[in-house]
């Protein structure tokens, strides 16, 4: 087995591999695996740091996704990323893109921001926070695209389209928006899917502002029977 695939595969969590075999044994994977084993030789830094990379997966199994939010690669400064999309750890600043998204659920929901940016607790109830790319170079924004994580969460995002119970697809900004291919090409079952604007402070204005998403969310669940996610953090 090729050393590539094989460390990529052992790190995905077990409720995925099955779903994402096929992707972790292709070219796209293998040459992923190649890049960051070179940029890490090179002494360059990555975030997240090994082992928070699939963080996502780990929090929130294939199973128990309900939705999946979409967002573009990880935040690029010092102990923010952690896995998560958007999110960053516990007594880090919040970034200014999380800092909209709690702006558009206060106007959508009427919920007060929490001090701390960690959504986590959105993890836990099946709200996959997933990047269209899962690393990126120190101060680099964008660094690591087009080297193999495109196929590896398209991979993901065709899994939970392809499973018979509705999710709630949201992707922000136009880097979440090419997935909705993979999407449309594998329905199987009543899925709603959520397209604006990205929440950074240089987009939100045109479309995510007022996009109410989170109310969107919960009405299509509470009509499927699958219960509402609780957004309070």
């Amino acid at each position: 087995m090729n050393k590539g695939k094989c460390m990529m595969a052992q790190a995905v969590p077990a409720s995925w591999r099955t779903a994402l075999e096929p992707v972790l044994a292709s070219a796209e994977a293998r040459g992923l695996a190649d890049f960051l084993r070179a940029e890490e030789a090179v002494g360059r830094t990555i975030y997240p740091p090994k082992g928070a990379r699939l963080r996502a997966l780990d929090l929130t199994p294939l199973d128990e996704v309900k939705v999946v939010i979409l967002g573009q690669d990880p935040y690029h400064g010092p102990g923010q990323a952690h896995g998560l999309c958007f999110s960053v750890p516990p007594g880090v600043r919040k970034p200014p893109s999380l800092v909209n998204v709690f702006k558009e659920l206060h106007a959508d929901l009427g919920i007060t921001p929490p001090e701390h940016g960690n959504l986590e607790g959105w993890a836990a109830q099946g709200v996959l926070l997933l990047n269209t790319v899962l690393t990126v170079e120190a101060g680099k924004p964008g660094s690591h695209q087009g080297q193999g994580w495109e196929a590896i969460t398209d991979a993901v995002v065709a899994a939970v389209a392809a499973r018979a119970g509705p999710c709630v697809f949201i992707l922000w900004g136009s880097h979440a928006q090419k997935k909705a291919r993979a999407i449309a090409g594998l329905v199987n079952g009543p899925h709603l899917l959520l397209q604006s604007a990205h929440p950074s402070p240089l987009s939100a204005y045109r479309g995510f502002f007022g996009s109410r998403p989170f109310s969107q969310t919960n009405a299509f669940l509470q009509s499927q029977g699958r219960g509402a996610i609780d957004w309070r953090l």
